[in-house]
């Protein structure tokens, strides 16, 4: 039986720190489905625009200044790798955040 105040004072603790992590979620409200959906968008943006500025441009130089090997199949290729690091940049500065978010809230994620 003296080992029921340590249970107590460990479920107080694990009580107190679900609620600080759920009113730091309640103040921070940019993490709704929108935000997610952003996200995504934000990723295909940074994906398909360097893509498609790579074709153009070798669709251009194509044009201008014939080559025997297609300038558009080169820049598009190399805009979708470009696109590709972007994306990565975006998802582990995320990621980034996220785990971080965990760190301070002293949580090993279990809700």
């Amino acid at each position: 039986m003296a080992d029921k105040p340590e249970r107590e004072t460990a479920f107080a603790r694990q009580v107190g720190a679900k609620e600080t992590r759920k009113l730091r979620a309640q103040r921070k409200v940019t993490r709704t489905v929108w935000s997610g959906l952003g996200m995504m968008g934000l990723v295909g943006w940074s994906v398909s625009v360097p893509t498609l500025l790579g074709a153009a441009l070798g669709v251009w130089l194509d044009n201008r200044y014939p080559a025997n090997h297609s300038w558009m199949l080169t820049l598009l290729l190399t805009g979708l790798g470009i696109g590709c690091l972007n994306a990565w940049h975006w998802i582990a500065k995320e990621d980034n955040e996220i785990r971080r978010e965990h760190e301070d809230d002293g949580s090993g994620g279990d809700d």
